[in-house]
């Protein structure tokens, strides 16, 4: 008597994960995704302040481009994206920071002493969060 057994029936309660499986899954992925967006909110700020200060120093060299030529500094920023007679100018278009604020040409007490400055975040001048063409100086 050689009978097969064939293997018993699988019960619909044993098939699939249970309800706590699948929370303990939700609650993990929850967790991924606040240290993903955590991480990548702060890397947003700082590609913003590496854009201003890359916007900032290019800026400063159309302002020393136009001074070498002219021997004096420019009326406003805007003149050094508008074209000469020949159709040139210092910069192509001038941008705005990436917060959305117009960049500032600040003089000082000598013509060589000025700054190009965006305002940063908070768009107030004379704040912590401006950056500057200046070399920043050791306290």
């Amino acid at each position: 008597m050689n009978r097969k057994t064939q293997p018993a029936p699988v019960r619909p309660a044993e098939v699939g994960f249970t309800l706590v499986e699948i929370m303990v899954v939700i609650v993990i992925l929850g967790m991924l995704a606040t240290l993903v967006v955590q991480n990548v909110a702060g890397a947003t700020d700082e590609a913003r302040e590496v854009k201003a200060q890359a916007d900032v120093m290019a800026i400063a060299g159309a302002v020393r481009m136009h001074y070498s030529k002219n021997g004096k500094l420019p009326e406003s920023l805007e003149a050094l994206a508008t074209k000469d007679e020949k159709g040139r100018s210092e910069l192509e278009e001038l941008p705005k920071d990436p917060w959305d604020h117009d960049y500032e040409l600040r003089e000082g007490n000598t013509p060589r002493e000025w700054e190009v400055i965006s305002l940063g975040p908070d768009g107030s001048p004379g704040t912590e969060d401006d950056i500057t063409s200046k070399a920043k100086k050791d306290d």
